[in-house]
């Protein structure tokens, strides 16, 4: 069966690519798509590449097309994913972390989850949060 997006790499592709496989450091995905490219290079089955590399025969020739459409980085980066977006914005995050640094109230030593948040929703300078999402919050910035 004749290809429809043929993989001919050029020699400065095909050691950037045995560089990437070699290296160790990149993402598991862009590694994998490297060996796609790779083994599509030496003329292998879509089959035979899907089995060796562990992934599915459509995201071979997926691949595959990535390549022949729009180029080498492309195909080895993914594009950005769509997805829920994050629920606590960054200013949130920085009066939160400022609050928590301040001094406790009369009567405590230290902050607790559950009076910072409180203490949030009584300023009424952000959206309302919970305790978990000030553990949250807190969690990322330490």
């Amino acid at each position: 069966m004749k290809k429809v997006y043929v993989v001919e790499l050029s020699q400065a592709e095909q050691s950037q690519l045995t560089r990437l496989t070699m290296q160790g450091k990149a993402a598991v995905r862009k590694v994998k798509r490297a060996q796609i490219l790779l083994q599509a290079h030496a003329g292998k089955s879509d089959q035979a590449i899907a089995e060796q590399v562990g992934v599915s025969i459509p995201t071979v020739g997926r691949i595959r097309r990535q390549y022949a459409t729009a180029g080498l980085e492309s195909a080895l980066n993914e594009k950005p994913r769509s997805g829920r977006p994050a629920g606590i914005s960054g200013e949130t995050c920085a009066k939160v972390t400022a609050l928590a640094c301040s001094t406790p109230p009369a009567g405590r030593s230290r902050w607790t989850l559950r009076l910072l948040a409180d203490k949030v929703i009584e300023l009424a300078e952000t959206e309302p949060l919970s305790y978990q999402s000030v553990r949250t919050i807190l969690k990322k910035t330490s």
